[in-house]
């Protein structure tokens, strides 16, 4: 697994510029190489050596019971996935649904669809809470992991899970997938009807993150500086999901009114709470909007556009 990791790792980050890193030592040893980055720290490959198969390779050392999960989830889960795992507003529900894949609307949660309890312990490790990504300790985990199964009936109240009975859970869908053997479509290429070359528009990166406004065809190409549109990058791409449309309290991008309470408490305050996150009266807001490969500066420069679009 380390190797694939390492490999793996190094693509990503030269593919997308990740804090310009990139290349492993493989594409610096072949001929016609980039020259791009360095290669990446034992600290760095282990960051991102956190997945679990559904055999129960990769799981961590550690144990957690329903009853513990039962708290942690409250704390931790309960206001956007609901008491009971029924979703909360339009956040995923967790609970319910079975029999109803057949359904015109089947309703997709942990118990009526996925096959594997990896994906709910995976997850929930690497990516919740919303809030805190990875703040979770290794109990935590295998505690809301139980209670979560728990909630869809896979398991009794007095259930603990453990590294070592993890590969014994059995998911009431684990039946429902197959592996794909149809052959691969032999794709002809078009050559009529093509579109004028000279109409096509090369977008290329800002500082590592692409921007958004070639999808729109109609839209104008505005000139700004490159700062200005790496920062319009950067909330198009990490926040705009949540202040386009108010989300979890979200000051929606444009509504004075919004930012001004915010901006009473001072700019540096916005920002900090834009970088370190931020939970209270107010809504939730996750570090960096859940994207941790963000520099301060970006999110910096996010908020800046923000405000400066909120006049």
């Amino acid at each position: 697994m380390y190797n694939w990791v390492k490999k793996y790792f190094n693509v990503l980050i030269l593919v997308f510029g990740v804090q310009g890193l990139a290349a492993t030592a493989a594409f610096a040893e072949e001929p016609g190489h980039y020259d791009l980055g360095r290669i990446a720290t034992e600290e760095e490959i282990a960051g991102w050596d956190i997945d679990i198969r559904p055999d129960g390779l990769g799981l961590p050392e550690g144990s957690g019971s329903v009853m513990d999960g039962e708290g942690l989830y409250e704390a931790q889960c309960a206001s956007c996935h609901g008491l009971f795992g029924e979703g909360e507003g339009r956040w995923p529900k967790l609970a319910g649904g079975q029999g109803t894949l057949t359904d015109n609307r089947p309703v997709k949660t942990v118990g009526s669809y996925w096959p594997y309890a990896s994906t709910l312990f995976d997850y929930t490790r690497r990516a919740m809470p919303f809030t805190a990504p990875q703040s979770l300790t290794n109990e935590e985990t295998y505690a809301i992991t139980a209670y979560v199964l728990y909630l869809n009936d896979i398991v009794d109240d007095d259930f603990v899970l453990t590294k070592e009975n993890f590969s014994e859970i059995e998911m009431p869908n684990k039946d429902g997938f197959f592996e794909d053997d149809r052959p691969d479509v032999n794709n002809k290429a078009c050559m009529k009807n093509c579109k004028d070359p000279d109409s096509i528009k090369v977008t290329s990166t800002i500082q590592g993150v692409t921007p958004l406004d070639h999808l729109d065809e109609d839209a104008e190409v505005e000139q700004v500086s490159e700062e200005e549109a790496h920062a319009k990058a950067v909330y198009e791409q990490s926040c705009a999901v949540c202040h386009d449309h108010g989300v979890a309290g979200a000051p929606t991008t444009g509504e004075t009114a919004e930012w001004e309470a915010r901006l009473s408490k001072g700019h540096e305050a916005i920002v900090k709470n834009a970088i370190e996150g931020y939970t209270g009266s107010e809504g939730v807001m996750p570090p960096k909007g859940g994207n941790m490969s963000l520099s301060d500066e970006d999110v910096e420069a996010a908020v800046d556009y923000m405000l400066e679009m909120s006049k």
